[in-house]
């Protein structure tokens, strides 16, 4: 059963990761305008079965995935409470589930009345619900040492890639950029969070204050990442990506020295 459960919580996490970034493409290729005034039926197909064109397949393939996920979240929160998970993993997995609703109408607002603060709003939401997923997810598996640097290392080869794909820096910022950017950011958020949450059994203080501080950071990029359109807003996106970059750096180095010096008593043996 255990096993199961854990699964069923990656499984959430997965399908989360990849249905933000079909949202993101969903949004960037204009795929919601196939609706204009007609959601939510738009063009009539159903899931993406004979679409009028490929914007309206995208945009009822989307739909698909958010029920999916959206499914397999409130089985997983469902399974966390009938077989007594920990209160933290079921209070994560509840958070997720109780934004479902919300997320749901915040969707169908940014295809009727695409502004600002509701694209803003549908993000924070999105952000939120992986947010829980992730906990649930880490607090579901043993962490340790081993496993506190490698989550970190995750997140020094995946943030580079962030600074790189800054919006307008290097690349033109189309919808294929922009996927390839909150891939890079998603991944890089999730290991922190991980670092963040392990580093509790494994390392420093000081360690989970710095990679606390690169989560946050890291969510408000994720974020607006899609509204960069100034060259201020650049300039921001940059220094966030260096700045979560330094703060994960130093919180590894600190795991490597409290690993160098040996395990500190009363502590946790490695869960590999």
């Amino acid at each position: 059963m255990a096993n199961r459960f854990r699964t069923l919580v990656g499984v959430s996490a997965g399908l989360t990761f990849l249905l933000i970034l079909l949202g993101v493409y969903t949004a960037a290729a204009g795929a919601g305008l196939t609706c204009n005034a007609r959601w939510p039926l738009c063009d009539g197909a159903v899931f993406g079965l004979f679409p009028a064109n490929w914007p309206s397949f995208i945009e009822w393939f989307h739909r698909l995935v958010a029920m999916v996920t959206g499914f397999v979240i409130l089985g997983a929160t469902v399974a966390a409470w009938r077989t007594g998970a920990e209160r933290r993993v079921l209070a994560a997995l509840a958070v997720a589930t109780f934004f479902l609703p919300s997320q749901i109408v915040l969707g169908a607002l940014t295809v009727t009345r695409y502004e600002l603060l509701i694209l803003t709003a549908h993000f924070v939401t999105a952000m939120t619900i992986f947010t829980g997923v992730v906990l649930a997810a880490v607090w579901t598996f043993e962490g340790g040492p081993g496993r506190t640097r490698r989550a970190a290392g995750v997140a020094l080869v995946a943030l580079p890639i962030v600074a790189a794909l800054t919006p307008r820096l290097l690349v033109v910022y189309d919808a294929s950029a922009q996927v390839a950017y909150y891939a890079a950011g998603l991944l890089a958020f999730a290991a922190v969070l991980a670092t963040t949450v392990w580093a509790d059994e494994a390392t420093s203080a000081l360690a989970r204050v710095a990679t606390g501080l690169s989560t946050a950071v890291l969510f408000c990029l994720l974020v607006v990442g899609r509204q960069v359109l100034s060259d201020t807003a650049q300039a921001l996106a940059l220094a966030g990506a260096v700045l979560a970059f330094a703060l994960t750096g130093v919180a590894l180095w600190l795991t490597a020295r409290t690993g160098a010096a040996g395990p500190r008593s009363g502590g946790l043996p490695d869960g590999d």
